[in-house]
């Protein structure tokens, strides 16, 4: 069975995350897609108010209708402490998943060697990284950087090649609270919940 990882902070899924969903679906032929919003993210910090919660649900309204094939879990929010991605596998290993594909931004990407026990990761799943970005001065770093995990780590690398979404969850938070919405950011359901728990207004 291919399953998929998709993880991140969620605040707030946006389209861009949902385009990101569907083409690793697609162009993977993935069984199954674990969608996972972090609780504690060991590389950034959740910058407002909501809590892991609401962005679990808001992700339950953003993905659950792409696909019958989509989880969204609350794997990493039932763990203590920071959720690393090398947990992460290691409890869907545990359940039996043993082909794993761990999709990620040009952000991650890049940084995946200076993550928890990234031997690990490389060594039991398969990276996947999709581009959010156009600035074609990452074209050699992103390069290198993938000869070089190759060659330290034998990775497995895939790259989706698709038209970049440059959309971030800070912009919508932005948008939102200068009532500046664009109807192109987020889904009408995760709009909805957003209005009625007031999410990001006064941050």
């Amino acid at each position: 069975m291919r399953v998929g990882i998709f993880g991140g902070t969620f605040n707030p899924p946006h389209l861009g995350h949902m385009n990101m969903c569907k083409l690793f679906l697609d162009e993977l032929s993935l069984d199954k897609l674990f969608v996972i919003p972090a609780s504690v993210p060991p590389h950034k910090q959740i910058k407002s108010k909501t809590t892991t919660e609401q962005r679990i649900e808001m992700s339950r309204l953003a993905f659950s209708s792409i696909s019958s094939k989509i989880c969204v879990s609350d794997m990493e929010a039932m763990r203590n402490g920071k959720s690393y991605t090398a947990d992460t596998i290691k409890e869907l290993k545990s359940q039996g998943y043993d082909d794993l594909y761990f999709l990620c931004g040009t952000d991650m990407l890049l940084t995946l060697d200076m993550w928890y026990k990234p031997e690990y990761i490389f060594a039991n799943a398969t990276i996947v990284y999709m581009r959010r970005e156009s600035e074609e001065e990452n074209n050699q770093l992103i390069k290198d950087k993938v000869a070089d995990y190759e060659n330290r780590f034998n990775a497995k690398i895939i790259n989706i090649k698709a038209k970049p979404i440059e959309l971030s969850s800070s912009m919508v938070r932005d948008a939102i609270k200068n009532s500046n919405y664009d109807a192109n950011m987020v889904c009408s359901e995760v709009l909805e919940y957003i209005k009625i728990n007031n999410l990001y207004r006064d941050e």
